[in-house]
C-alpha cells in the first residue's frame, strides 16, 4: 500500500512540473490568432470528415451497396448498415471523459488522427465490411468536438460566441472541398471517388501534426489541475469525506459517473438535455440531403421514362453545382447566430434557427424537385444543415459548457450527448425504417415528418425551463447555481 502510494504521489509530481512548465510556457504575441488558426484547421477536417459520407451518400451508395441490394434501396439500405456505427459513438462517451483528467490537447491530437484514419478506410473500401469499418472508426473520433471546448476556454467571454460561430463559419466553408473534389476527380462519372475521400485523410493528418507541435493547453485547465494537485492529503480526505456526506460532485476531477450524477442533479442540465434531444428530431433533415437533392434532379428524367441508375447519373453533375453553394448557406446561418447569440442572448437564437432550419429545407426539398437552379437548392439546403446544426451548437455545447464547472466540462459534454442521443437515436432509427420500407425516394419527406413536430416541442421547453448562459464567465461557474 506504501509503494502504490509513493508511486501515486511521484506520479502528481511529475504531473505538477510539466503543467507548472505548460503554464510558464508564454503564448507569445499573436498566440490566440494562430491557437484559432489551427483550430480552425482541426475544425474543417472534423466538419469534413463528419458530412462527407452524407455528401457523397448516393455515390457510395451506388459504388457499394447497390451491386448487393440494388439501385432502389442502395441508401436505405446503407443507412441501416450504418447504424452499426453508432457503436463507435457509444464507445466515445466512455473515452471522452478523460479530457478532464488528462488534458485537452492530447485528445485533439488523437480525435484529429482518428478521423484521418477513418477517412482512410472508406477511400480504400471495396466491399461493405470495409466501408463499415472506415465508417465506424470515423463515428469513433468525431462526436468529441475538442477543438469546441478549446474554443470555450480560450475565447474571452464576451466575444465567445462570436469567435466561436466564427471559427465554425470557416470551417463550414472549408466543406467546399468536397464539391471541388467530386468536380476534379469525379465529372460526370463516379469511378474515381475514393479520391474524394482520400484527400480529406490527408488534410487530417496535417492537422493533428500542427496541432501537436504549435499549441499548448488551454490555461483555465492546467490552472483547475494544478489546484487540485497541489491540494494536501488532509485537504483531499476533508473533501472525500464532504462527498459523502453532500455528494459534493461539483468538485469531481472529470469522469463519466460524476458527469452523469451532475446533470441529473442539476436543473438547467436537465432541461438543456431534454430540449435539445427533441431539437435533434432534425437530425434526418442532416443525413438525407444529399440524396434528397439526387432523386429531386432526377425526378423529371423519370418521369420521362430513364431508368433509375441513368437519370442519377445524370443528376450527379447538378448534384455537385449545389454542394458548392452548401457551405455558403450553412457558414452565413451560423456566422449571423454567432452575433445574435452575444447580443440577444443564447434561447432566442436557438429559436430562430430551428425555425429557419425547418423552413430551408422544406423550401430545398421543393426546388430539387420542381428543378430549381442548383445555386439556389444549394444554398437553401446549405441554410438549412447549418442552421440546424448551429441551433444545436448553442443549447447543446454553448449553454451546457456555460452551465458547467471546468473541472467537469469536457464530461458533462460527452453525458449531455448520450443523454440527447436516446432521442436521437429515436428519430434516426423511426426515420431509417420508413426509408427502408419506402424507399430512398421517401427520404425527403420522412425528414420535414419527423423535424416539425419535435422542433416545436424543443423550442417550446427551451424558451420556458432553461437559464439563459449569455456573458457568463467560465472560471466563476461552481455548478451550484
Amino acid at each position: 500500500m506504501a509503494v502504490k502510494e509513493s508511486k501515486r504521489k511521484e506520479k502528481e509530481a511529475r504531473e505538477i512540473l510539466r503543467l507548472e512548465r505548460a503554464q510558464a510556457r508564454p503564448g507569445g504575441r499573436g498566440y490566440l490568432l494562430y491557437l484559432l488558426l489551427i483550430v480552425s484547421v482541426v475544425y474543417i477536417a472534423d466538419e469534413v470528415a463528419t458530412q462527407i459520407g452524407t455528401q457523397m451518400q448516393s455515390v457510395l451508395a451506388q459504388a457499394i451497396f447497390a451491386p448487393v441490394y440494388g439501385p432502389e434501396n442502395a441508401v436505405a439500405r446503407m443507412s441501416a448498415w450504418n447504424a452499426l456505427t453508432y457503436l463507435g459513438m457509444g464507445v466515445a462517451f466512455l473515452y471522452k471523459p478523460l479530457a478532464d483528467h488528462y488534458g485537452r490537447k492530447p485528445f485533439l491530437v488523437i480525435n484529429t488522427l482518428g478521423m484521418g484514419l477513418g477517412l482512410l478506410f472508406m477511400s480504400l473500401a471495396s466491399n461493405i465490411p470495409v466501408y463499415l469499418l472506415g465508417a465506424l472508426t470515423t463515428s469513433l473520433f468525431t462526436p468529441h468536438d475538442m477543438q469546441v471546448v478549446y474554443l470555450m476556454e480560450c475565447a474571452p467571454a464576451k466575444h465567445r460566441a462570436k469567435l466561436f460561430f466564427i471559427i465554425k463559419a470557416v470551417a463550414t466553408l472549408g466543406m467546399m472541398l468536397i464539391p471541388l473534389l467530386r468536380s476534379i476527380f469525379m465529372g460526370a462519372g463516379i469511378e474515381n471517388w475514393r479520391f474524394v475521400i482520400l484527400v480529406p485523410a490527408l488534410i487530417a493528418f496535417g492537422a493533428a501534426l500542427f496541432a501537436l507541435i504549435f499549441i499548448k493547453e488551454t490555461d483555465i485547465f492546467v490552472a483547475r489541475r494544478l489546484e487540485y494537485l497541489r491540494r494536501s492529503e488532509e485537504e483531499r480526505e476533508q473533501e472525500r469525506q464532504q462527498k459523502l456526506r453532500e455528494k459534493n460532485i461539483e468538485q469531481a476531477q472529470g469522469g463519466f459517473i460524476p458527469a452523469m450524477l451532475f446533470c441529473l442533479r442539476s436543473r438547467q442540465l436537465r432541461w438543456l438535455i431534454l430540449s435539445t434531444g427533441l431539437l435533434t428530431s432534425g437530425m434526418l433533415m442532416t443525413m438525407y440531403y444529399e440524396t434528397t437533392m439526387a432523386h429531386g434532379f432526377a425526378l423529371r428524367l423519370l418521369e420521362q421514362g430513364a431508368a433509375l441508375e441513368q437519370a442519377k447519373s445524370a443528376a450527379a453533375p447538378f448534384v455537385t453545382q449545389a454542394l458548392y453553394l452548401f457551405p455558403l448557406g450553412s457558414a452565413a446561418l451560423q456566422l449571423v447566430q454567432g452575433f445574435m447569440a452575444d447580443k440577444w442572448g443564447r434561447k432566442l437564437t436557438v429559436a430562430i434557427m430551428s425555425v429557419c432550419s425547418v423552413a430551408a429545407f422544406s423550401l430545398f426539398f421543393f426546388g430539387a424537385r420542381l428543378s430549381w437552379a442548383p445555386w439556389l437548392v444549394g444554398l437553401l439546403c446549405g441554410g438549412a444543415v447549418g442552421s440546424y446544426w448551429a441551433a444545436g451548437d448553442i443549447s447543446g455545447s454553448v449553454m451546457a459548457a456555460e452551465s458547467t464547472p471546468t473541472n467537469l466540462r469536457s464530461s458533462v459534454l460527452t453525458v449531455r450527448m448520450l443523454l440527447s442521443g436516446v432521442f436521437t437515436g429515436a428519430w434516426m432509427g423511426g426515420g431509417i425504417l420508413l426509408v427502408n420500407t419506402f424507399g430512398d425516394a421517401s427520404a425527403g419527406v420522412v425528414s420535414i415528418a419527423f423535424a416539425v413536430p419535435g422542433t416545436i416541442a424543443g423550442i417550446v421547453l427551451l424558451m420556458l425551463k432553461a437559464r439563459e448562459t449569455k456573458d457568463t464567465a467560465l472560471e466563476t461557474i461552481t455548478g451550484k447555481e
